[in-house]
């Protein structure tokens, strides 16, 4: 008589906050705008509404990253998960939507998935959802400031074969070049020598695109970058008004980045947290870069921060680059 097939075990979700007393969104503020080029984090877009917004970026027609990213994914998840290997723990920077995380689960099935964001309710939503597409998988949900040092919690009872950080989106570009080389050496230490990075990396293309991308005729990306003096006026007490100021977006070809800003429309003063700070008409502030890359350029980053280049997936017009990558 057949025996019956022994079903996986029920998978355990459990989810932790590791944000710092000191993380502090108002401080941040405070001193970027304070500075003599005025900036803010882009990591502070997304509170639930700026996540909204990004989803809405990522459908689209100008923006091409999450499309083009997506259909390398669901072209070569089987290959990519065949380098991570089994046995791999999968621990994901910034988890989003997850719809590209659910091709590379399905394909790996890993023993343990963490995924780290700073959003803590998108996280929890993220994780609750691939928790019920995946009843068998194991989920440490980490709310932390991922472009910090950190120490995950320890999964007692699973057997690792290695580790591997999963960074998709194109988010590496958010840093410059030599900032990216330290986020990069935190991974390297969080996976240990013979751990893997698996990372989405957008290419350098005609400026026509990558402006349009960021600056898409239905106005989403406006609407997203200005939620970020919403939220500082919801959360923070600040009193933006947001018709006076505008969003722009450019690709500098010398410095081979896009850059986000939000211009000031006139001459005026706005406060936070009892600060003032004064704005000339056209100052701005830089809310976002995105830097592009070569394929060689994007490995001789890594290798500077400890990598070893392994395999490297792109799309047939070469707009976006997934790459596989081993700690040394």
């Amino acid at each position: 008589m057949a025996q019956p097939q022994q079903r996986p075990a029920q998978g355990v979700v459990r989810f932790y906050n590791f944000l710092s007393e000191d993380t502090s969104f108002l401080g941040e503020v405070l001193s970027g705008l304070a500075l003599p080029r005025k900036a803010l984090p882009p990591k502070y877009f997304y509170d639930a509404r700026g996540c909204d917004l990004f989803e809405q970026i990522c459908e689209l027609p100008e923006y091409y990253p999450t499309r083009t990213e997506l259909a390398i994914m669901r072209e070569h998840a089987a290959a990519m998960a065949g380098f991570l290997g089994a046995g791999c723990q999968l621990i994901e920077f910034g988890s989003g939507s997850s719809r590209k995380t659910r091709i590379l689960i399905e394909q790996l099935q890993p023993p343990l998935y963490v995924p780290v964001d700073i959003a803590g309710e998108a996280l929890q939503a993220a994780a609750t959802g691939l928790a019920q597409q995946f009843p068998w998988l194991n989920i440490n949900g980490v709310c932390a400031d991922y472009t910090k040092a950190l120490t995950l919690p320890v999964f007692v009872g699973v057997p690792i074969r290695r580790k591997a950080v999963y960074f998709p989106g194109s988010t590496i570009g958010n840093f410059t070049p030599e900032e990216a080389i330290a986020f990069l050496q935190l991974a390297r230490r969080m996976v240990g020598a013979g751990g893997a990075l698996l990372i989405g990396v957008d290419l350098k293309k005609e400026k026509s695109v990558l402006d349009a991308a960021y600056d898409d005729a239905a106005g989403v990306t406006a609407e997203f970058n200005l939620n970020l003096l919403a939220r500082i006026n919801r959360e923070l007490g600040g009193d933006f008004q947001l018709r006076r100021f505008c969003h722009r977006a450019f690709y500098d070809e010398d410095k081979g980045r896009i850059e986000m800003h939000l211009e000031s429309l006139a001459s005026q003063f706005v406060h936070v947290g009892g600060e003032r700070f004064d704005f000339r008409q056209g100052e701005t502030i830089l809310t976002e870069i995105s830097c592009k890359y070569g394929v060689d350029e994007f490995r001789a980053v890594a290798q500077r921060a400890g990598f070893a280049p392994g395999e490297t997936w792109t799309d047939p017009a070469r707009l976006f680059s997934v790459h596989g990558m081993i700690a040394v």
